[in-house]
């Protein structure tokens, strides 16, 4: 989402904070990385309060979370998905994620592409749901809150230079958060 539209919407919403909060929790169904660093860059510019921010990055991000939970348990439970999956036997799986949920969730939320595989298949091997959303919310609430604090940081910054510099600044900081979590992502599968 360009930042030009993302501040529009937030502008056009800035009579109804419900409306501000909704923006930014469809945001992080986009690109959540993106939106962390938009709606810090929004919190700078005064556009957006801050508690309105992320409130909203953390109900949309672990909504978001918890909806890939669900369609892992949703394909478990349809025989149709079930043909398309070959994996070792279900029991083994299903012991493996029970026994390590909550290592499994924390570390793949600060591996950039980790979270849809691993979150999904949470839910199609039953792992704990209690244990599941609870890493899933502090997780989050980790990774997120220190991005977005790096990101307000950067947007002080980027706001204070003047013209197009400033859009050039804030389209490249917020490609670069991008950018780095698709190499290292990349990067990874190069090892294994």
């Amino acid at each position: 989402m360009h930042f030009s539209t993302w501040t529009a919407l937030l502008k056009a919403s800035s009579s109804s904070i419900l409306l501000q909060g909704l923006t930014v929790i469809i945001g992080t169904f986009i690109l959540e990385d993106a939106t962390t660093v938009l709606s810090a860059i929004a919190v700078q510019g005064g556009t957006l309060a801050w508690p309105v921010a992320l409130a909203s990055l953390y109900v949309g991000i672990v909504l978001g979370d918890l909806g890939l939970y669900g369609l892992g348990a949703l394909a478990a439970r349809w025989p149709y998905a079930r043909r398309w999956i070959s994996l070792p036997k279900r029991d083994r799986g299903r012991a493996w994620f029970a026994a390590h949920t909550v290592r499994a969730v924390a570390v793949s939320r600060f591996i950039p592409g980790a979270r849809l595989p691993v979150y999904t298949a949470c839910g199609f091997f039953g792992a704990p749901f209690g244990r599941f959303a609870a890493t899933a919310v502090g997780a989050t609430l980790v990774w997120t809150s220190a991005l977005f604090a790096v990101s307000l940081r950067a947007g002080h910054y980027l706001l204070q230079c003047s013209g197009s510099w400033r859009w050039i600044g804030i389209v490249g900081f917020t490609l670069a958060i991008i950018v780095i979590g698709r190499l290292i992502a990349r990067l990874q599968t190069w090892t294994e």
